[in-house]
């Protein structure tokens, strides 16, 4: 995964420095029909700072990642972009807001091309369409907004892809691609939904790096079940079981938790700490 200089970041442009709080959620609880999916989370995310969300498998991670992307509505709860109240966002308020995400599933175009995926994530930014570009109706900033994709390629290591059709990526490189979508909005804010998930480990310490790289100029919160990298990029970690956090703290205190522990491996403290620590 190739990298560029740090002059050529693709985050947020000017270094966070504030220590307030640059996203707040405040006992947000959402529920599908008679089914409490989260009961009354909060989180707090810092400048700079990595926020793992981890937990077992229909603990509410996803659905705390789409009730902050107004994929899924809220029943109570407050959020708060740098300290100020807002209405819980829809889908398109994200990008003014600052916040961009991956998802699961990738989400790739078809018949367009890698570049043009990417092209399609900074269309936020500009006044013309790039729908009516891509038409022939219109042209007049399509190099510069090619040359913003073509930068956050490169940042995610697919520069090479940029020509070629969705179908044609491995599943590692649609990740990339998919990241590179996201990073070329410039957020303050980067939601990664399980981006190590399918990656080898070469891949995967490739990530890492590129996580240390982009956390000096925003925020990123991620959802991911390989706890081994959690355990090398986060600042913040928050457990989540049946929709409640149940711990928070660095990931060197909450993995000896006892209702982590037993919310992961089904028991309780009794077995080994160190045997314990390698199963979560």
């Amino acid at each position: 995964m190739r990298l560029l200089p740090e002059s050529a970041l693709v985050c947020l442009e000017s270094t966070l420095v504030s220590e307030n709080n640059l996203l707040a959620i405040n006992s947000l609880s959402v529920s599908f029909g008679g089914l409490k999916a989260l009961d009354n989370v909060s989180i707090e995310v810092k400048p700079n700072n990595v926020v793992a969300l981890i937990g077992p498998n229909g603990a509410g991670k996803t659905t705390l990642f789409n009730a902050i992307s107004g994929l899924v509505p809220a029943d109570s709860g407050q959020i708060k972009l740098e300290d100020n109240l807002i209405s819980w966002p829809k889908p398109h308020d994200l990008a003014g807001y600052g916040i961009a995400r991956t998802l699961q599933g990738v989400g790739l175009f078809s018949g367009l091309s890698v570049v043009e995926n990417v092209m399609m994530g900074a269309d936020i930014h500009r006044k013309s369409n790039f729908i009516k570009d891509i038409l022939g109706l219109s042209s007049r900033d399509e190099y510069e907004l090619k040359e913003k994709a073509m930068q956050a390629l490169a940042w995610a290591g697919a520069a090479h892809l940029a020509e070629l059709e969705p179908k044609q990526l491995t599943y590692p490189d649609s990740k990339r691609v998919s990241l590179a979508r996201a990073l070329v909005m410039m957020p303050k804010i980067l939601l990664l939904d399980e981006p190590a998930a399918g990656l080898g480990q070469d891949d995967i310490d490739k990530f890492t790096k590129l996580i240390f790289d982009l956390k000096r100029n925003c925020s990123i919160v991620i959802v991911e079940h390989h706890i081994d990298f959690i355990s090398r990029i986060s600042d913040q970690v928050y457990v989540l079981n049946f929709g409640k956090v149940i711990a928070n703290g660095t990931f060197d205190s909450v993995k000896r938790e006892p209702e982590v522990l037993d919310a992961y491996l089904g028991t309780q403290q009794s077995n080994s700490s160190s045997n314990s620590s390698r199963a979560l």
